[in-house]
């Protein structure tokens, strides 16, 4: 009778055990699939990129979705090299860096806003809070090489998710937390990316100026 009291209790207690499996593959896919998937997706989008600036084809502006740009950031190692993408929605950032909707293309004047990924997806900004000052920040494109360099680290602003004026022309903080881009500069960029590894209504955000642009030939 104990026995037979007893196996519906195994019967849950394995279908709890397999749904926690379960679980467990699809947090581990999110983290860890999606992000070597992209990595993969990040190559091949440069590739291709690449091969059309040979073919002489690419450029801005892109179409929708499309890559013109190749980010390198050296802190971050000599083979980092990430698309840069029209738009920053969830299609744009599972391929690359987004270039959010109203900032200037690569090398004009105006603020270059750059969100990308910390976990996920690539995750090609997961070591954001090591940059520091001084840092640079590689654009390529079908023309030139340009080299922004780091006004302010990775985690040395955070914000909420609806604190636009990051985005602006020239950002200007309403809470004179004293971070802000060069005002020395016309051109700036702007990198955005979550402030923790985790879901979050925060931001870091990083700024800095264009530095040099070097033409190729």
């Amino acid at each position: 009778m104990g026995g037979q009291r007893s196996r519906p209790s195994l019967v849950l207690g394995m279908a709890l055990l397999l749904v926690g499996v379960l679980l467990l593959g699809l947090a581990g896919w999110a983290y860890l699939g999606t992000t070597w998937v992209s990595r993969r997706e990040h190559t091949a989008i440069v590739e291709r990129l690449e091969d059309a600036w040979a073919e002489g084809r690419g450029g801005w502006p892109a179409a929708s979705s499309e890559a013109s740009a190749v980010v390198r950031i050296p802190a971050f190692g000599d083979s980092y090299a990430v698309p840069l993408l029209e738009g920053a929605d969830d299609e744009q950032l599972a391929s690359g860096f987004g270039l959010v909707p109203g900032s200037v293309t690569p090398g004009r004047r105006g603020n270059l806003v750059i969100a990308g990924h910390r976990v996920t997806h690539g995750e090609p900004l997961r070591d954001m809070p090591a940059l520091v000052a001084g840092d640079r920040v590689m654009v390529e494109t079908r023309h030139e090489v340009l080299t922004y360099v780091l006004d302010t680290g990775g985690q040395d602003l955070t914000v909420d998710l609806d604190e636009a004026w990051v985005l602006g022309g020239r950002p200007v903080d309403p809470l004179r937390r004293g971070v802000e881009p060069s005002r020395s500069s016309e051109r700036l960029l702007t990198l955005v990316t979550c402030a923790s590894l985790f879901e979050t209504e925060e931001r870091l955000v990083a700024f800095g100026h264009l530095a040099s642009r070097v033409p190729k030939r």
